[in-house]
C-alpha cells in the first residue's frame, strides 16, 4: 500500500520508528557525508535513539525529514555545536520543536545554485523571463546579479550586486558563459513565499543552514540584502494549478524559462503533470534540477545511470548536467 505522497504507509508506531530510523540513517551515510560531520553524526544518534524516534513518530509522516528536526532547534535556539546540545534541546524543548516542524518546511534556498543553472540559462536566446516555482524567498531569481567562479573562469554582473562570488568547480567541457544572462523579467511561486524583509523568516532561513556549511550563511544573507533592495514578486500559489496565471504575466520578447530544485519530492503526480501542461501550453523552456528519480519522463536506465543523491540538471527532459545539491560542483555530460 502506498500514501498519498507516493510512500509506503507504514503501520503502527514500531514501524513508524523503524521507517524514520532508517531516514536518518540514510541521510547520515549519504546525504551529510563529507558535508555535515555534525549533521551526520547526529542523524546516526537519532536512528539510535529509541526516545526521539517515539517523539517524532507523533507527527505526521512529512515531517520526518531529519533536516527538518535539526533546522527547528537550530530555529529555536541557533546554529548547533554539539550533538549533546541537539539531544538537550529536543528533550527540554520538545513541543516548541513539535510546533515548529509541524509549522515550517524544508524551504531552503541557496543562492549559489544559480551557479548550477547559469550555463543552461546562458546557452538560451536573451532575453530571458524566469519563473522559478517553490521558489521560497526568490533568491534563485537573480542569475544575472551574482557573480561567480569557475575555477579561475569568473563571470561578472554589469552593476555590482554586494554578494560575494560563488565559486563552483566546473567539470571540463562545461559549457560556461564569458557574460551574465541578460532577465528582462521574473518571478516566483510559493505554496508559503517567505519574504525576504521578515525576520522570522530570515531566521527560518538561516536554521536551515547545515553546520560545516558556514559559507552558505554569508551567502544567504548577502542574497537576501539584495532582495529587499530589488524586490522580486514571489506569489503565493501552487504549480500544478496556478502557475497558468504567472506564465500569461510573461513579456513575450523574451525566452520564457520555467525552472526548479529540489522541488519535486513534495509535489503530488497530478501537479506534476498540471505542471507540465502548463509549461508546454506556454512553450516555455523547462529546467528542472533534482534527483534523478524526481525528473518526469526520465526513462529507467537514465535514472540508474545517475547517482540518486546528486541532482541531474535536465533541459526539457533531457539531462545536461549532474550538480551538487548544494551547488559546489557541476559535471557536464558529454
Amino acid at each position: 500500500m502506498r500514501s498519498r505522497s507516493g510512500s509506503r504507509t507504514i503501520r503502527g508506531v514500531g514501524g513508524a520508528t523503524e521507517h524514520i530510523a532508517a531516514l536518518h540513517r540514510h541521510f547520515a551515510a549519504v546525504e551529510a557525508a563529507g558535508r555535515s560531520p555534525l549533521y551526520s553524526r547526529l542523524a546516526r544518534e537519532v536512528a539510535a535513539d529509541a526516545e526521539i524516534l517515539a517523539f517524532l513518530a507523533t507527527l505526521p509522516e512529512p515531517k520526518w525529514q531529519p533536516q527538518l528536526l535539526f533546522s527547528a532547534v537550530q530555529y529555536l535556539q541557533g546554529p548547533l555545536a554539539t550533538p549533546a546540545q541537539f539531544a538537550d534541546a529536543v528533550r527540554s524543548r520538545r513541543d516548541e520543536v513539535a510546533e515548529v516542524m509541524r509549522s515550517h518546511t524544508t524551504q531552503t534556498n541557496i543562492p549559489g545554485r544559480c551557479a548550477t543553472l547559469l550555463p543552461a540559462l546562458a546557452a538560451l536566446p536573451p532575453p530571458l523571463a524566469l519563473v522559478e516555482v517553490g521558489a521560497s524567498a526568490g533568491l534563485c531569481l537573480y542569475p544575472d546579479r551574482y557573480s561567480y567562479d569557475y575555477d579561475g573562469h569568473r563571470v561578472t554582473p554589469v552593476r555590482p550586486s554586494g554578494v560575494p562570488p560563488f565559486r563552483c568547480a566546473a567539470s571540463p567541457g562545461t559549457p560556461l558563459p564569458a557574460a551574465p544572462v541578460e532577465v528582462l523579467w521574473r518571478a516566483g511561486l510559493d505554496l508559503n513565499p517567505l519574504d525576504a524583509g521578515d525576520p522570522d523568516a530570515v531566521a527560518w532561513l538561516d536554521a536551515l543552514v547545515w553546520p560545516g556549511e558556514e559559507h552558505l550563511r554569508a551567502q544567504l544573507h548577502a542574497a537576501l540584502d539584495l532582495a529587499r533592495a530589488e524586490p522580486v514578486a514571489v506569489r503565493r500559489g501552487d504549480l500544478g494549478s496556478d502557475l497558468p496565471a504567472l506564465l500569461a504575466e510573461a513579456p513575450d520578447e523574451a525566452t520564457l524559462v520555467v525552472f526548479h530544485t529540489a522541488v519535486f519530492p513534495y509535489v503530488g503526480d497530478a501537479a506534476k503533470s498540471a505542471f507540465l501542461d502548463a509549461v508546454g501550453s506556454f512553450r516555455a523552456v523547462w529546467l528542472a534540477n533534482e534527483a534523478p528519480p524526481r525528473v518526469p519522463g526520465l526513462d529507467r536506465d537514465t535514472v540508474d545511470a545517475h547517482p540518486h543523491h546528486v541532482h541531474l540538471l535536465c533541459r526539457d527532459g533531457r539531462p545536461l548536467a549532474r550538480t551538487d545539491p548544494h551547488a559546489s560542483w557541476i559535471e557536464w555530460l558529454r
